[in-house]
């Protein structure tokens, strides 16, 4: 067992207070450096401007809770919540500024930018030297944590391999505890994960060795991970820990679930766990209609004097409207109106719809082509603008298909919980255009829910341009 001496453990309120003073020590000093750099007077009002923002800090920090543990989490983490305490801060006292006696020299531009960036940084650059200074400690086994794992199987695989992959936060995988598995049966899959060769000595035992060690203080942190129809043990291992100082936490087995944006939340003072959560909430929400309505309006732009023309000629050659307006599902369900150049000579919707096969006698000779290089679905941009669609998203179904699909493929609706997209990861990928057999839509659901659970705006700007290169055509089409 690693020597530690304890240095920062026994002190961790102190730090956290340390931490608060320095911080808005700090915000003080950025207000009097940008001040003296823009050859501003150093008079008390700018002085009072920087207390009153770090005292602010301090109350919102209660909020974005900036000043708790960061230990088993990442650097990233914890730069995202200090930028969000800062920002609100930071955005009250430029609004009240607006009518201090400092408006007209430190609240205007380039000064309050320069005080934003100045304080953020400083704010960001003491943690980072702090973490780099811990972990140079914790990898000289100073400030380490002895953690203990209970269960053997595939969940107590994955937290040694996440308490392993964790290096900045110096924990010692003491070992794998299961009151129903021998010590000599530890599969191989436990030692690789925890991080230990084969042949190397993991400490394994029953209940009561885990909680002799806990008792007499030699384990800090114990993971129970265990599966949910174990809660009679989990109890009794519950109950017995109860006299040890060692932090329990019961990881829950919410991956035999298929979860989606999963997250938790306080359900007035109960916690509660969302296994099929909202990808586009919050910022993401932001960022995706931000990106929509630039890119929209843009496209837009540039393509509408060829919609002119292919209304134009879609009006000459066929009976009927331009515009076909055809009702489908959009985000969380609910119907919307898609808008398409009309194709066909027939005008299906709702629950009864026949799906376009190759050489149907309802396409038109201009909605062939057109429908073969997606050129019917530009009118589509303008349901983007509206925000019923968004440029990248699941391809939205016809009501038929939906209600005929949900029942046959798992998980099917969930591709309803982000906007319907014009294109998406299933069309770039071959899945597009007819789906004449249930293999066929499992392939383009598994492609949807892929993109669901991994969107960035990166990932919609490189399907944007492929979609541009071989996106438009396709041989399942017509």
């Amino acid at each position: 067992m690693s020597t530690d001496n304890g240095l920062i453990k026994p002190y961790a309120s102190q730090f956290a207070f340390i931490s608060r003073c320095l911080d808005s020590t700090l915000i003080i000093v950025s207000v009097g450096l940008v001040a003296w750099v823009g050859n501003l007077p150093l008079d008390s009002d700018i002085w009072i401007a920087g207390f009153l923002s770090g005292l602010l800090h301090q109350i919102l920090s209660d909020f974005t809770e900036i000043y708790r543990s960061w230990r088993s989490e990442t650097l990233w983490a914890e730069a995202k919540q200090v930028m969000m305490c800062w920002l609100i801060g930071f955005s009250v006292i430029f609004m009240v500024g607006q009518f201090s006696p400092v408006q007209d020299t430190l609240f205007t531009w380039p000064m309050f930018i320069q005080w934003f960036f100045s304080a953020l940084a400083l704010l960001l650059l003491w943690r980072l030297f702090v973490r780099i200074g811990l972990r140079y400690l914790r990898s000289h086994g100073y400030n380490t944590r002895a953690a203990a794992i209970v269960g053997t199987g595939p969940l107590a695989q994955k937290v040694a391999s996440r308490l392993d992959s964790a290096t900045w936060a110096g924990y010692r995988l003491d070992g794998f505890y299961d009151d129903r598995q021998k010590e000599e049966s530890l599969s191989s899959d436990c030692r690789r994960a925890a991080g230990y060769a084969d042949d190397a000595c993991v400490s394994v035992g029953g209940f009561d060795v885990l909680v002799e060690k806990a008792v007499s203080g030699e384990l800090d942190s114990v993971y129970i991970a265990m599966p949910m129809r174990a809660e009679a043990r989990i109890r009794e291992l519950l109950d017995r820990l109860a006299n040890s100082t060692a932090t329990v936490y019961v990881v829950p087995d919410l991956f035999v679930f298929e979860l989606l944006h999963a997250r938790s939340i306080n359900l007035n003072g109960l916690p509660a766990f969302g296994l099929i959560g909202e990808p586009m909430r919050g910022l993401n929400g932001w960022l995706k209609r931000g990106e929509d309505i630039v890119v929209s309006s843009l496209i837009l732009l540039m393509i509408m004097p060829l919609m002119l023309g292919i209304a134009a000629l879609v009006k000459l050659t066929s009976h009927g409207p331009a515009i076909f307006k055809q009702k489908r599902y959009g985000m969380d369900g609910k119907p919307i109106e898609v808008w398409k150049f009309r194709t066909m000579k027939v005008m299906e919707n709702g629950n009864s719809f026949r799906q376009a096969t190759k050489d149907d006698d309802r396409i038109t000779r201009v909605g062939a082509f057109l429908r073969k290089t997606s050129l019917d679905e530009l009118p589509q941009f303008i349901n983007v603008l509206q925000g019923s669609m968004s440029i990248v998203g699941p391809r939205p179904h016809a009501i038929a298909h939906n209600e005929e699909f949900r029942c046959q493929i798992k998980s099917y609706m969930r591709r309803h919980k982000i906007k319907p997209g014009i294109t998406g990861w299933a069309q770039i990928n071959g899945w597009r255009g007819e789906t004449d057999t249930l293999e066929k839509m499992e392939k383009r659901i598994e492609h949807d829910l892929h993109y669901i659970h991994h969107w960035s705006v990166w990932w919609d700007v490189k399907i944007i341009v492929q979609t541009i290169f071989k996106g438009f055509v396709g041989k399942n089409a017509y």
